[in-house]
């Protein structure tokens, strides 16, 4: 037998920080050669570290969430030639093993009964709840379900999304927005400029850069010891991708963007997320974030900052068409306008009540005036 170390990539970005993000396996149990066997977090992105040989990891170095310098050992597998007595076991899955003992199946049955679809010839999740629904009968008083492994991408979400509300204190401040005036802008792409219309989005990306060049303390990040603030301002886009995760990839200096610079470079990190061809260099460096969720039909909500240490997020709901109560000559007056409520989650380290308040202010105030 002999062990063989697992290490992080040699290669890193700059300024990156990496940590671990969730362990595929737990000491003990069997991997196979190239097998993903770790996940590495950096900022919005997660990857996955192949495990370098077959055996047993034998051991953790590097618990999930601390760091992981670049060639850092994180762990090791104990190589083996041959199968032990347990190694049909190692070979399940834990989502398998726990499905196994919750309708206490023998392990020895199984394995004769089921044909695994997995590589290699490994025993599924999906087969053995297949085999279920061809053995055991309903129950009459237990609902009916179905176990649905995480994927990689969700599990690194959960752990950012975990560590991000224990560590920061959340507030989240609501405006409502009236785009009236952007609608009439975007009209005007359309009926003469011969140009690509902008999305609603790229709006919102440019009225938030103005919005944090009035009150840089928005576009920062919280240390112990001072609060960094960032001369460029590097807004991440929350974009939803086909397998149900999310990825943020970030638009860099976009106070020096116009809005047609904004919309064209939309375009093309929304496309590539879709086709999934970001490059780990698309998502790193966000120093602010904006969550479009108005796009899937919500009207408000509160998003939670990313891990990274940002200092706030901005998110926009719906854009749906209001009365509201206006005064036109004097007068109270109800008119249907397009109406978009915006919200600003923030660090309540980093940022108080004055600092949120001129930032959305700045911002509706852009929108409602755009010319």
């Amino acid at each position: 037998m002999a062990t063989v170390d697992i290490r992080m990539f040699a290669d890193q970005n700059e300024g990156t920080e990496s940590f671990v993000g969730v362990w595929l396996k737990k000491p003990g149990e069997r991997v196979m050669e190239n097998d993903p066997i770790v996940e590495i977090s950096t900022d919005k992105v997660s990857m996955e570290v192949p495990s370098p040989a077959s055996g047993l990891l034998k051991e953790i170095l590097k618990p999930e969430g601390e760091p992981a310098a670049p060639g850092e050992v994180l762990g090791r597998i104990e190589t083996e030639h041959g199968e032990t007595a347990g190694a049909i076991e190692d070979g399940l899955s834990p989502a398998v093993r726990r499905l196994l003992q919750q309708h206490g199946l023998d392990l020895n049955d199984v394995t004769r009964t089921i044909t695994g679809t997995g590589r290699g010839g490994r025993i599924t999740h999906e087969d053995v709840t297949a085999y279920l629904a061809r053995t055991q009968p309903v129950s009459e008083t237990k609902p009916l379900s179905r176990m649905v492994p995480h994927t990689a991408m969700r599990r690194s979400i959960a752990a950012h999304m975990l560590r991000s509300v224990q560590t920061a204190p959340h507030v989240t401040a609501v405006f409502e927005a009236d785009l009236s005036r952007v609608l009439a802008h975007r009209e005007q792409f359309r009926t003469g400029r011969g140009e690509s219309v902008p999305s609603v989005t790229a709006y919102l990306i440019a009225a938030a850069a103005k919005a944090l060049q009035a009150v840089p303390e928005v576009n920062s990040r919280w240390h112990e010891e001072a609060l960094e603030i960032f001369e460029d301002a590097n807004i991440g886009i929350g974009t939803a991708t086909e397998n149900g995760g999310l990825i943020v990839p970030v638009l860099k200096r976009a106070q020096t963007m116009a809005l047609t610079d904004i919309a064209s470079k939309l375009r093309e990190l929304t496309e590539r997320a879709r086709r999934g061809t970001l490059t780990a260099g698309d998502l790193e460096g966000g120093t602010f974030t904006i969550s479009n969720h108005g796009v899937s039909g919500s009207l408000t909500a509160a998003p939670i900052i990313l891990a990274n240490g940002q200092a706030a997020i901005l998110g926009a709901g719906k854009l749906q068409k209001r009365p509201l109560a206006i005064e036109l000559d004097g007068r109270d007056a109800i008119q249907v306008r397009p109406m978009m409520y915006v919200t600003l989650t923030v660090d309540h380290r980093a940022l108080d009540a004055q600092q949120t308040n001129a930032f959305m202010t700045k911002f509706v105030d852009t929108l409602e005036k755009w010319s």
